[in-house]
Formats: C-alpha cells, structure tokens, sequence
C-alpha cells in the first residue's frame, strides 16, 4: 500500500517505521517543505494527517476531492465533523477518524464505559480525570481523555458536563498536565471517603499509535464512507 503522510513530526515519523515494517511504501511526506499541491495523488492509495487541529478539516476536504482515503489522527477538531460528514458522503470518499488510535487505548475506552455502568448506582463515589503529555500536545484536555469523559457522561446519571475547573458536583473535574516527553497517560478515578477505586492506562512509546493508525490504513484501503477505530478493531481483535 502507498502511503502518503500529511504531517511528518514525531507521530509521522513513528507511524512510517510502522508502516515500512509492515511491508507499505511512503510515497510523500507532507509538510512545509512539500506542500498538499505538490504531491501525486495518483500514486497514492491512503493518506494518513497529523497536523494541527485548524487544518484537519481543509485537510479532509482536499482528500475528498482527490477521491484518496484519509485517516485523521489529529484532535481537537470535532466541531466541523458535522459539515466534514456531509462533504465525504457527497464527494462517496472515505474517512477514518479517532481521538487514539492505540489498540490498548481503544480497550481501556471500553473497561472506562464498564466501570462508569458499575459505578452509577454508587453515589457514594465521585469521578475524577486526569491525563498527562508531552509539552507539544497542543489541545488540553486531549482527544482521548475527551472521549473517556463523552463516555462517562452517555452512561453515569449524575454528570452534566465535563470541567478544567469544576465547582458543581454535576461536573467532572479534568486535569491536564504537560510534561516533557511523556507519550501519554490517562487516569480515570472514583474517590469516596473509604477507598478509592482507578484504572489508568499508560503508553511508553508511540509505537500502539502509529501502529494503530497504520491498521487504520490498511482497513480503509479501497473503502468509502466514514469509520472508527471502532470499525478497525472489530476486524483485528
């Protein structure tokens, strides 16, 4: 599979490695020194974006157009999946979008969602957010700990919204902490004045997301229409 990669700092650096060992080729590196219109797009059968929050959606809209498949990792850009959904259903194009492409990741979304269902009947417990990465994480909080927190809301009955600064008991209070070269960590906590019960998930390297993005690739290859990790991890787990 030819890949091109639209953004090549250290995801895109990590997810070619993963994409190289798997047996693909990257046919083009897209960054400042080689723009979007500078690129074949004849030559290349999924684009795999990183970049900034601002630019995904132009970024998915220009892929739509070339009729490439387009696997967005980069975060924070939601709001325009609305218009963004139309657009890749009209253009009959195909993406694939999540807010963490780790296999692991993607399981703890699912012992998040248990534990929130367990949790609901005990009042007795309130939940607390946490996530921790590197400075260069631009959104805070991030994509994922969004996620895990959209979740918790859909299920436990006694949370409204999410909080950086949480003051009413409807809010789940979310902390972010930038450090220095730290992949990423997410903690999901249940306190109450006897115990506390948590579940965290650690990465160690880039390694689960670049190669969670390239199973993405190779999932959407030759594919239309919109999709999750979800929709990958039915077929690889």
């Amino acid at each position: 599979m030819r890949i091109a990669l639209l953004g090549y700092g250290k995801m895109g650096k990590a997810i070619e490695t993963s994409a190289l060992e798997r047996g693909h080729s990257i046919v083009a590196k897209i960054n400042s020194q080689l723009p979007l219109d500078q690129v074949n797009w004849s030559e290349v059968d999924v684009c795999i974006e990183f970049t900034r929050p601002e630019l995904a959606p132009q970024h998915i809209a220009y892929c739509a157009q070339k009729q490439v498949p387009i696997v967005v990792g980069t975060t924070a850009w939601q709001a325009a999946l609305p218009e963004v959904k139309t657009l890749v259903l009209e253009a009959d194009a195909a993406l694939l979008y999540a807010s963490n492409f780790s296999v692991g990741v993607n399981l703890f979304f699912e012992l998040n969602r248990q534990l929130a269902s367990l949790m609901k009947a005990h009042n007795a417990y309130h939940v607390e957010v946490s996530e921790t990465h590197h400075v260069q994480k631009l959104d805070a909080p991030s994509g994922t700990a969004v996620s895990l927190l959209d979740d918790i809301l859909a299920i436990h009955p006694n949370y409204t919204e999410w909080s950086l600064d949480a003051h009413t008991p409807e809010q789940i209070p979310v902390v972010a902490h930038r450090m220095p070269d730290v992949p990423g960590t997410h903690e999901i906590s249940y306190i109450s004045d006897i115990d506390t019960i948590r579940i965290e998930h650690i990465a160690h390297n880039r390694k689960g997301f670049a190669l969670g993005a390239v199973l993405a690739a190779e999932f959407i290859y030759q594919r239309k229409g919109i999709f999750t990790m979800s929709d990958v991890l039915k077929t690889t787990l």
